[in-house]
């Protein structure tokens, strides 16, 4: 991993994208790593866009602003990619992970991606919907993330998710969100 990683999420309330961010940053910090994770959004309700950011480093972190230009831009509501500009800033070798059932290589025309800048797709609403009965991709989310950039341990991964979820749901919920990262990190497809 380079010296410092910055993510930008993109989804819609009620989605779970924020605690996406918040669980991948607990992660890095439990893999030792020093970590960053906050939304930006105001007093928008379910279904409102929202943007969500990752800082990840091996040194202190000391910026304490919006994610501009990602390396990672993990989009949780691929109806996002006809509303707003989610490349925007992406760095030359950004990397993004869409939920969308849709073949990568689709997408990768739809963000204009240059040849340096990999696509991944992953259908992580359909794996919420089979594994935790819901349509909420977050956790399949983690998964695919953590796939495309190898981030942080796929074990201190799902270490982090049982232990966020564990404080607040019945372990029927807490397994089906493990089993949710496990099938997005299994199931993203590269194009």
């Amino acid at each position: 991993m380079s010296e410092t990683i910055e993510i930008r999420w993109h989804g819609r309330g009620g989605q779970g994208t924020v605690t996406a961010a918040k669980v991948l940053a607990d992660a890095c910090l439990s893999g030792g790593r020093h970590v960053q994770a906050f939304p930006e959004y105001g007093p928008e309700r379910a279904g409102a866009p929202l943007r969500a950011y990752n800082r990840v480093s091996q040194t202190v972190l000391r910026m304490h602003c919006p994610v501009l230009n990602p390396k990672v831009v993990a989009v949780v509501d691929a109806s996002l990619l006809d509303a707003i500009n989610v490349a925007e800033g992406a760095l030359d070798d950004a990397v993004f992970v869409v939920n969308t059932a849709r073949d990568p290589k689709e997408i990768r025309a739809k963000l204009k991606a240059t040849s340096s800048q990999k696509v991944f797709t992953v259908d992580a609403t359909k794996i919420a919907i089979e594994t935790i009965g819901r349509p909420m991709p977050n956790s399949s989310m983690l998964g695919a993330v953590n796939k495309a950039t190898d981030i942080v341990g796929m074990d201190v991964l799902l270490e982090d998710v049982k232990n966020s979820f564990g404080k607040k749901f019945a372990q029927k919920i807490i397994d089906g969100n493990l089993d949710a990262v496990r099938r997005g990190f299994e199931e993203v497809q590269q194009g």
